[in-house]
């Protein structure tokens, strides 16, 4: 670094940043005496409020092409409802780790859903709107084996539950749009002493049912022209023709 004199950081041996019209010592020599620019941003006295006044300007718009029609393509509302769907599961003691031995007491059952990691399909065939889905689940059981009061237990399975349901859209066509906003849970049961069938085949009552009560909104819309006039035309007039064979719809695995 260089030696810095006249005690100012502004100086230095590889010269000064600032003329020596800006500390007050004489002519600007990098203006004439008539130049209107001459000290108009007073950038070396931090002291001294900036000159200066930049106004910015956003380069204009160009304007669009002409269009070649006066309509419009908008989205139409066909339908909106408030659907509720169920998840549940009937989960065998012998899921569970470690396993939960036959005849057990249940203490308490925690069940502990993950909405992030929620998968679903949905798809709509005519007037109905059909989702399938999963919901992953962490299930704490605490038990006292077959016999004794103590001691108290514990066993975890960590699973989904599957959930499906169709709603009646009266209209709906299979090329419509569906509009799903996240789920919200309503409501969590467990029941123990369900019925089961083992692996030897005999029912028996050991098993924890798990429910959970799903609620969101269902809207389904349909792509229109709309002319001057107000008048509406599909964009597909065959949209909602059926086939005589109903198709067998294969969802995605989630």
């Amino acid at each position: 670094m260089g030696n810095f004199g006249k005690n100012n950081s502004m100086h230095s041996n590889w010269g000064s940043a600032c003329s020596d019209s800006d500390w007050g010592m004489g002519n600007d020599s990098r203006f004439g005496h008539d130049s209107k620019f001459k000290k108009s941003c007073k950038v070396c006295k931090s002291q001294d409020a900036s000159a200066c006044n930049c106004n910015f300007r956003a380069p204009a718009r160009e304007l669009a092409a002409p269009l070649n029609s006066d309509c419009v393509l908008v989205n139409s509302v066909v339908g909106s409802k408030a659907v509720q769907k169920v998840a549940e599961a009937t989960l065998p003691f012998t899921a569970f780790a470690p396993a939960i031995p036959a005849g057990s007491t249940i203490v308490s059952v925690s069940v502990v859903p993950n909405l992030a990691g929620i998968t679903r399909n949905t798809t709509i065939i005519r007037d109905k709107v059909v989702n399938i889905g999963l919901i992953p689940v962490t299930v704490t059981v605490t038990f006292t084996a077959p016999g004794t009061t103590t001691p108290v237990l514990t066993a975890v399975l960590s699973t989904s539950l599957p959930f499906q349901e169709h709603t009646d859209f009266p209209g709906a066509c299979p090329e419509d749009m569906i509009v799903e906003p996240p789920l919200t849970i309503e409501g969590i049961f467990a029941q123990p002493g369900v019925p089961v069938i083992g692996p030897t085949g005999l029912i028996t009552a050991n098993a924890i049912l798990v429910k959970i009560v799903l609620r969101t909104t269902i809207t389904v819309t349909r792509q229109v022209i709309v002319d001057p006039n107000g008048g509406i035309c599909d964009v597909n007039e065959r949209r909602c023709e059926t086939t005589t064979t109903p198709t067998t719809n294969t969802l995605p695995a989630p």
